[in-house]
C-alpha cells in the first residue's frame, strides 16, 4: 500500500493551492475564517467562480463538466480548498442530487436540471428529515397522491438546511402505505415556488437561521419530477446518504482549525505562562491531533483502495464517526482557550486574531450537530459492526 502522492499529484496540489490563493475572493475567506454567516448571494458568487473555472463539481463525469480527476486528486482537491479557507459549496446540487440525477435520472431529467445546477442558477435544499422521522427515516409520512399527471403533496419536513435560499428541494415521499415501509417511499423534486409551500425558520441555540421547516399543503408536482421508480425511493435515498457522508470528515478543515487553536492557546495565558504549556491541555491537544493523523492515513488507505479496485465497503462510516467527533472536539478546546472571551451570540476580537471574531459559544453549539447528521454516529457504529465485522 503506498500512501505517498507521486510526483505528478505533487505538483496537482501546488496548482490548486497556487489558483485558490489567487481567486478566493478576500471578503469571502474572512467570513469563513471569521465563522460568519454566508448569504445566498456569497455562496452563489463563489460558485460561479469555480463553476467557470471547471472545478466545482469534480466527481461529475466529464462529459457533463467533471474533471476526471481519480479519487486521490479529489482528496487532494478537498484538503488544499478546506486549507485555503474558501467558502464551500452547498452540497444540495452538485453533490447529492446530482448524484442520484447522474445515477437514477432519464436523459431528459439530466439535461433539464444538470446545466443548472452546475452553472449556480438553481439553488437546492434536501427534504429528508420529518417530525418524529430523523434517524428512522424510513417512517416519514409526508404524502404524495398519484392524480393524473401530477402528484398532489401534503406534509411536512424539518431541519431543512437552507431551506430559505432554495429554488427547488428533493423530497423523499410516501406513495404507497400498504407493505413495508421502504418500499412505499418515492423520490421527487419539487419546484418551491409552487403554491402551497411554506418555508418557516428554525432558529438553533447560536441563533442563526440554518435550518427551516417546510410544509406542504395539497401541492402539485408533474410525474415527470419522480426519480426513479413510484415506490422505489428507498434505493435512491440510500445511494444519495452514501454521497452525503463521503464528505463529511472534513479532515482539510480541522486541520486549518488545529493550526489556528495552537496559535490561540500560544498567545493565551493562564497563571502566567502560554496555555499551550499546560500539561493538560497539551494532552487534549495531542490527542485531538493524533486522532486526526490518524484519520488523514485512515483516509489515505481508502483512497488507495479505490485507486486500485475503483471501491471502498462499509468501512468509510468510520470517517464520518471520528471525522465529526474531531469536529467536535476541536471547538471544546477553543471554547477552553477562549475562556470567560467565549461568550455567546456577541462577535469578538480576541489579542488581534480577527479571524477567531465570531463568538466561541455560538460555534460550540452548532457543531453538536455533526455527530447527528447524515446519519447518526450511533447508526454509523451499527453499519459498521453488521457489514464489516459481521456482528
Amino acid at each position: 500500500m503506498d500512501l505517498n502522492y507521486s510526483p505528478e499529484e505533487i505538483a496537482f496540489r501546488d496548482e490548486v493551492r497556487g489558483w485558490l490563493a489567487e481567486n478566493v475572493p478576500a471578503d469571502l475567506r474572512q467570513k469563513v475564517l471569521d465563522y460568519q454567516e454566508l448569504s445566498k448571494e456569497d455562496l452563489v458568487r463563489w460558485h460561479k467562480i469555480l463553476a467557470k473555472k471547471g472545478w466545482v463539481a469534480p466527481a461529475w463525469p466529464k462529459e457533463w463538466g467533471g474533471t476526471d480527476w481519480d479519487a486521490t486528486r479529489r482528496y487532494i482537491f478537498e484538503e488544499e480548498y478546506a486549507l485555503a479557507g474558501a467558502p464551500p459549496i452547498a452540497p444540495f446540487g452538485p453533490t447529492m442530487v446530482a448524484s442520484v440525477l447522474l445515477h437514477f435520472g432519464t436523459p431528459e431529467q439530466k439535461q433539464r436540471y444538470l446545466p443548472d445546477i452546475y452553472n449556480g442558477n438553481v439553488f437546492w435544499c434536501q427534504g429528508y428529515s420529518e417530525p418524529g422521522s430523523g434517524s428512522d427515516l424510513a417512517s416519514l409520512k409526508t404524502r404524495a397522491e398519484r392524480q393524473g399527471d401530477h402528484y398532489v403533496v401534503n406534509g411536512q419536513k424539518i431541519w431543512t438546511t437552507l431551506g430559505h435560499y432554495g429554488d427547488w428541494i428533493f423530497c423523499l415521499v410516501r406513495t404507497d402505505s400498504s407493505g413495508k415501509r421502504q418500499e412505499g417511499i418515492s423520490f421527487l423534486l419539487i419546484d418551491m415556488n409552487t403554491p402551497g409551500i411554506t418555508v418557516r425558520p428554525l432558529l438553533l441555540l447560536d441563533e442563526a437561521h440554518e435550518v427551516n421547516e417546510v410544509f406542504f399543503d395539497n401541492v402539485k408536482v408533474p410525474v415527470e419530477n419522480l426519480v426513479y421508480e413510484e415506490n422505489k425511493g428507498w434505493t435512491v435515498a440510500k445511494y444519495l446518504l452514501g454521497h452525503e457522508r463521503l464528505n463529511t470528515g472534513r479532515i482539510g478543515g480541522s486541520k486549518r482549525e488545529l493550526a489556528k487553536l495552537k496559535a490561540m492557546a500560544a498567545k493565551t495565558t493562564v497563571g502566567g505562562k502560554p496555555l499551550l504549556e499546560d500539561a493538560r491541555f497539551q494532552d487534549r491537544l495531542a490527542r485531538v491531533e493524533i486522532e486526526l493523523m490518524a484519520l488523514e492515513i485512515t483516509n489515505l488507505r481508502f483512497l488507495d483502495e479505490m485507486r486500485r479496485t475503483g471501491d471502498i465497503g462499509p468501512e468509510v462510516s468510520m470517517l464520518k464517526i471520528k471525522g465529526t467527533e474531531i469536529q467536535q472536539a476541536l471547538t471544546e478546546l477553543s471554547m477552553q482557550v477562549m475562556g470567560p472571551m467565549a461568550q455567546a451570540f456577541r462577535p469578538i476580537a480576541y489579542d488581534g486574531f480577527d479571524d477567531f471574531g465570531a463568538s466561541m459559544a455560538a460555534r460550540y453549539f452548532n457543531f453538536r450537530k455533526t455527530s447527528i447528521y447524515a446519519g447518526s454516529n450511533e447508526i454509523q457504529r451499527n453499519i459498521f459492526s453488521k457489514m464489516a465485522l459481521g456482528l
